[in-house]
């Protein structure tokens, strides 16, 4: 329905439900979800907020690249257990091996800049990862992406900063920097980027903040 004037419903009973978060619709209860959207449409209760666009793929939360992409590759691959534990538990398996990145970064129409980072999370709503408010700022319509780039870390950094990410005090540490543009252009070797939660592909990728790209019902 992206791109239409067909308004969206979410009934939210997936393992993260970050999106149905930031709209403020109930998660894991599918008959609370279905009367909340009923009585929202009567009241007519529609929105148009921004989604972000990477190639022919739209999300609606974070695109997530470095150690929170390894991070969800491994959660996806994981039967149990669920929600948010799962990505807690992934973390600290991935914590063993990873090593900051060389990335490629351009905002917009700046230029291209080259920095050695843990993660680059680029959000058009807050939270990934079951209220990891990795983009604790970020606004779903304002026409921008909140881009959080967690610098070079040792291990014993990340596992302190990394827990904050929860309360989103994170960005207060001096290794995080965040920064806001409509176009994001990620570079970087051996990096998967996930929206959403999915897999989008091996970087480079571009996204662009598109506003207004769907119409929603909620609270």
């Amino acid at each position: 329905v992206a791109g239409t004037r067909t308004p969206l419903g979410l009934v939210a009973v997936g393992t993260g439900n970050d999106f149905a978060r930031a709209l403020g619709l109930p998660v894991r209860e599918p008959a609370a979800a279905g009367r909340m959207i009923a009585d929202a449409l009567k009241c007519g209760r529609v929105r148009d907020i921004d989604l972000g666009q990477a190639g022919d793929r739209w999300f609606g939360t974070v695109l997530a690249s470095g150690f929170d992409s390894r991070v969800n590759d491994r959660g996806n691959r994981m039967r149990w257990p669920t929600g948010r534990l799962k990505y807690d538990l992934a973390m600290i398996a991935e914590l063993a091996a990873f090593r900051p990145l060389p990335y490629r970064i351009r905002l917009d129409d700046g230029e291209v800049r080259e920095v050695e980072a843990t993660l680059v999370a680029v959000g058009n709503g807050s939270s990934y990862g079951g209220g990891m408010r990795i983009c604790p700022g970020a606004d779903l319509t304002d026409g921008l992406f909140d881009v959080t780039v967690v610098g070079d870390c040792s291990r014993a950094t990340l596992l302190r900063v990394f827990p904050r990410v929860y309360r989103g005090t994170h960005v207060d540490h001096p290794q995080v920097t965040v920064v806001r543009a409509a176009r994001v252009e990620l570079a970087a070797e051996g990096v998967t980027g996930y929206a959403d939660g999915e897999p989008l592909g091996a970087l480079p990728l571009v996204a662009r903040c598109v506003r207004g790209a769907v119409r929603v019902v909620g609270p």
